[in-house]
């Protein structure tokens, strides 16, 4: 399916606005498979409830490696496609850092920081439930890109839910967008800074992203980030 996808639009728009909508990437039986794992144990790492931390309401869990068939399939090559942006950020923002074209020696470069836990995550939302805008970081070391792929039918599944990305721009208000995602739709995002080419030169905005409140139902959000964590 990573093949069929029209990844000029998708690089273009990641430049341009920080993310783009992809998909749908997983066939209908996968998403419900991927879906049904959130109530086993084996699979994951640990669960996050999001209210006694302050993060929102709803919960997650972390995969545990081996991840699962469906998310290894899809995080080496979306890493592979995305590494490209990833330099040409890193390159007119002024930064040293540039990423390997394979996704395994990039995790090595996570694992020799201390950074060995894997960040791939399935989130459960029901009636109430959000996620407060924040960041994916997890250490020093961060690819500035990640994932996130809806399980869950918009309409059908659950209302209310939006996918929403903020920028902040030096000296200028935040500015909210809201995502509009349909079933099995990935949205690809910036985790952190991204450059703008402004009138006086390149300039860096920083982004959160979160989830509104769902107003009934459930939502399930597969969401793959590539970098490990501390």
């Amino acid at each position: 399916m990573l093949e069929m996808l029209d990844w000029t639009r998708i690089e273009a728009e990641l430049e341009s606005v920080g993310h783009a909508v992809a998909g749908p990437l997983l066939d209908a039986e996968t998403r419900s498979a991927l879906a049904g794992l959130y109530e086993q144990e084996a699979p994951f790492r640990s669960r996050v409830v999001m209210e006694r931390h302050g993060f929102g309401k709803g919960e997650y869990k972390y995969f545990t490696y081996p991840l699962p068939e469906p998310v290894t399939a899809l995080r080496a090559p979306l890493y592979r496609r995305l590494a490209p942006v990833a330099n040409r950020w890193a390159s007119a923002m002024r930064l040293d850092t540039r990423y390997p074209a394979d996704h395994a020696e990039f995790l090595e470069r996570c694992h020799a920081a201390g950074q060995a836990r894997p960040t791939p995550l399935l989130l459960k939302y029901g009636p109430g439930d959000y996620n407060c805008l924040h960041q994916d970081l997890y250490g020093e070391t961060v690819f500035p890109l990640q994932v996130a792929i809806l399980l869950s039918a918009p309409g059908q599944d659950f209302t209310g839910g939006e996918f929403v990305l903020t920028e902040q721009r030096p000296r200028m208000q935040s500015r909210a967008t809201v995502v509009p995602l349909g079933l099995g739709d990935a949205v690809i995002f910036a985790v952190d800074q991204r450059p703008v080419q402004g009138t006086r030169g390149t300039y860096r905005v920083r982004h959160r992203h979160g989830v509104s409140p769902v107003r009934s139902g459930a939502r399930h959000t597969l969401g793959i980030i590539f970098h490990d964590a501390a």
